[in-house]
């Protein structure tokens, strides 16, 4: 009788997308030094990430958030339309519970700050590839139940009407992006008025603005 010997389980491929050189080769010097691990592509920006993923087939893709011609959020988007098994996990800079939340919205697995030891981005990777959501501990700490002044913290369907409406859409244009009703439109835009204490659509734009949400976009 022959004995089928199991086969080695393959390396996690792993896609870095960041348009810092020296960030990039840094993770990806990191990464190299597991044998479970392969670094199958280095991308400047969020429309390389979208057009590649296809072609490179990651399990896990690291992608920075102000990036050149298409930011992370939005191409977080794109590729999880194009190859929805791609896990997303954000490296960034910005620990505002704003950007953070946008990206989960948008269908980020994890997030980790990039002033975390860097194996700590192994550990995300581990998490992801499990199934599970991974927030490194500043991440978690910006995400706390109450806002550091009291407010009551913004919902995931919030975060992401603000950033369509910071955008300048309008609620008609919000409803068909999101397939709802033009009234949950309203009744979202006077919930997150009320707990941000703003009055005017302005007042929503430049607080996207000043608190990252928009840029995040790169659009």
């Amino acid at each position: 009788m022959t004995h089928l010997r199991a086969l080695p389980p393959r390396p996690v491929r792993v896609v870095i997308v960041d348009d810092h050189p020296l960030v990039a080769e840094g993770i990806e010097a990191l990464l190299e030094t597991y044998e479970d691990i392969e670094v199958v592509g280095t991308l400047r920006n969020g429309a390389e990430a979208v057009s590649e993923v296809e072609r490179l087939a990651p399990d896990v893709m690291l992608l920075d958030l102000n990036m050149p011609k298409v930011g992370g959020i939005a191409a977080t988007e794109m590729i999880l339309e194009r190859r929805p098994g791609t896990r997303i996990l954000i490296l960034s800079m910005h620990d505002s519970p704003e950007y953070i939340s946008a990206a989960l919205a948008h269908g980020a697995m994890g997030y980790v700050l990039k002033d975390v030891p860097t194996e700590e981005i192994r550990v995300a990777i581990d998490a992801v590839m499990r199934g599970e959501r991974y927030l490194c501990t500043g991440a978690e700490a910006a995400l706390a139940p109450a806002t550091a002044d009291g407010r009551e913290p913004l919902t995931s369907r919030e975060q992401t009407i603000l950033l369509l409406l910071a955008e300048g859409r309008s609620n008609k244009q919000v409803a068909l992006a999101l397939d709802i009703s033009v009234r949950t439109v309203e009744t979202h835009r006077k919930n997150i008025k009320r707990k941000l204490g703003i009055a005017s659509t302005a007042g929503l734009t430049r607080y996207a603005l000043e608190h990252g949400v928009l840029q995040g976009t790169g659009r």
